[in-house]
């Protein structure tokens, strides 16, 4: 059996809260994150084998009912993913950058396990909605052609009307940009 993420987005924190419990009752699932984000929005991620986070997440749609915004179930999830959720990733060379918007913040978690799979890239962070309005963000990086074959992997999969707003690869990115996005 594969590890799995189960990635759950609700509009509304009671029924989120109720929701969250559901899951981790429903499946041998360990809770990796469940917070409010942005005013009045909520996330839960799970992990675990692939079967209990797909039992879980399917709980936590039932009992979340039309206050859920979006779900994914993320098999073989890339070790890259967590320590780009927390923020834990030093990649010292960066040659290009891809940066990736989604309108709703668990997608791009979606779009991060999607890039790093997709071509030699290293992520460098995926920021959940907080002070995006909701939104989500993926940084990446590695050589410009890896970089775009990533990005363009991620429209393909994920496309305008699945989720991403905007995208863009920044090719030899100055060294104050750096600093202030890694």
């Amino acid at each position: 059996m594969s590890k799995a993420l189960g990635l759950m987005e609700f509009k509304t924190i009671p029924v989120a809260v109720y929701a969250t419990d559901e899951m981790l009752k429903a499946a041998e699932v360990e809770l990796i994150y469940a917070a409010p984000i942005c005013p009045g929005k909520y996330i839960t991620i799970v992990s675990g084998e692939v079967a209990d986070v797909e039992s879980s997440v399917k709980r936590g749609t039932a009992a979340g009912e039309t206050f859920l915004i979006d779900s994914y179930v993320i098999p073989n999830i890339s070790d890259a993913v967590l320590p780009a959720l927390t923020g834990t990733v030093n990649v010292p060379d960066i040659e290009a950058i891809g940066i990736i918007e989604t309108i709703a913040a668990v997608s791009s978690v979606k779009v991060g396990d999607i890039v790093v799979k997709a071509a030699r890239v290293n992520l460098l962070e995926i920021r959940l909605a907080r002070g995006l309005g909701g939104k989500g963000e993926v940084f990446f990086t590695g050589e410009l052609g890896a970089v775009e074959a990533a990005a363009k992997a991620a429209l393909e999969a994920v496309g305008n009307g699945g989720g991403i707003v905007s995208s863009t690869v920044i090719p030899r990115p100055s060294k104050a940009l750096i600093a202030a996005i890694a």
